[in-house]
């Protein structure tokens, strides 16, 4: 197995690499973006669930890269929309991605639907995969509501509209401290990093 102090991220989010690489700068796994390997084809997330595409982004990418990698799959649950957007997150509004028309729509969605109906969830499955096939996943959830406008300027995707009742602020509002201890993604990387730490160790 190669040393996984290496690691790709199977993903050109700069929101999703900055956060991975504050998570694991403890670990001193060097975390390098899918943007070093521009020739990649685009893995085609057809899974029905979290779990099966973030596990086929990341067997694709450690085949092509030769380097153990990391892929999350993530995205929205909003139970007045029965669950929607949920895999289909980053397309909601169609194809190319655009996190405003995305939050637009989802507005549009959620126009006059009363606050006690506004419940959801953001879900994060993560895989880990060497280029030998050795497959680890890790998942997290947060709970949360969906605000009638935009509120923050940090974060990325629908964060300006997922209200943390606990701190009372949207996840574009919350440091990147406190986003990662309560954040879908920052809980699965928690397992990640655990489960990075012990594939590290078995190289050392």
């Amino acid at each position: 197995m190669l040393a996984v102090y290496k690691l790709v991220l199977a993903s050109g989010n700069k929101g999703k690499l900055e956060e991975l690489r504050t998570m694991l700068a403890p670990q001193n796994i060097n975390v390098i973006s899918l943007a070093h390997y521009p020739n990649m084809p685009e893995t085609v997330e057809d899974g029905s669930t979290f779990k099966d595409n973030a596990i086929k982004k990341a067997k694709e990418a450690a085949k092509y890269t030769g380097l153990p990698v990391l892929a999350d799959d993530s995205g929205l649950e909003v139970d007045h929309l029965g669950g929607k957007p949920g895999v289909h997150s980053a397309r909601f509004a169609g194809i190319p991605k655009d996190d405003t028309a995305n939050n637009n729509k989802l507005l549009e969605q959620m126009r006059n639907v009363p606050w006690e109906q506004r419940t959801a969830r953001f879900r994060c499955v993560i895989a880990i995969c060497t280029p030998e096939g050795e497959l680890h996943t890790s998942d997290g959830f947060c709970e949360g509501y969906i605000l009638e406008q935009l509120k923050g300027e940090g974060g990325f995707g629908y964060d300006p509209l997922f209200y943390v009742p606990k701190y009372d602020k949207t996840f574009a509002e919350l440091d990147m401290n406190e986003k990662n201890k309560i954040s879908h993604r920052g809980k699965a990387l928690k397992g990640a990093v655990e489960i990075l730490a012990k594939m590290v160790g078995k190289e050392e």
